[in-house]
């Protein structure tokens, strides 16, 4: 039992579908942090071409334009792509006048509603009014506006999808996570996904 102020609930689905879940959520985990440790490299990318396009500018006097779409759309692809993994690390903005100092029980309850009532609905409000947009960009095979600029502008649009489905597979981990503590089985938990700023477990 965890110590709280909202109720546990005694385990109602069988060990084996606990188990099942907890699987479900470390694979949705391993994805995300694969994603992220990927595209987080991109902020070295920003930087480089940033750099080079300022000594370009001031130092030789001459203008990339498809340089100067480059490293914004870099820096459009990385946070989409990383979105699910800052979820998955904790590292997204969160209002913790309530949900830092709460116990355990109750922050897996808040995730829970959390999730339902407001990242799955987000999610698919993204998804559903971004994808004509993002199909028509990649049926005309849309580039920069910018004479001269960078092509591919539909990939970049691409990733408003990649966002949606991040941060959607992510609030799943995050409501199996809530499920198996409500239900009593935090060690089904990876300790690298309990919370890091608990009451003790007892």
């Amino acid at each position: 039992m965890i110590r709280g102020h909202f109720f546990t609930c005694p385990p109602s689905l069988p060990e084996d579908d606990m188990i099942a879940l907890s699987y479900l959520m470390r694979l949705i985990n391993l994805v995300n942090r694969a994603i992220g440790n990927v595209f987080m490299w991109l902020s070295v990318g920003i930087v480089l071409v940033c750099f080079w396009v300022v000594v370009e500018r001031y130092m030789f006097s001459n203008t990339r334009l498809w340089m100067q779409d480059l490293y914004p759309w870099m820096n459009g692809v990385m946070f989409t792509a990383v979105a699910g993994y800052a979820l998955y690390r904790n590292d997204h903005v969160r209002v913790d006048i309530f949900y830092r100092p709460a116990s355990t029980l109750r922050k897996a309850w808040l995730d829970l509603l959390g999730v339902f009532i407001f990242l799955m609905p987000f999610a698919w409000v993204v998804w559903s009014y971004s994808f004509i947009f993002v199909q028509r960009s990649i049926r005309l095979g849309e580039g920069s506006a910018n004479p001269g600029g960078m092509p591919g502008l539909w990939v970049l649009k691409s990733f408003i999808l990649v966002l949606a489905v991040v941060i959607a597979l992510q609030g799943i981990a995050m409501a199996i996570r809530s499920i198996l503590i409500i239900a009593g089985r935090y060690d089904l938990v990876p300790d690298d996904y309990k919370y890091k700023y608990d009451p003790e477990i007892v």
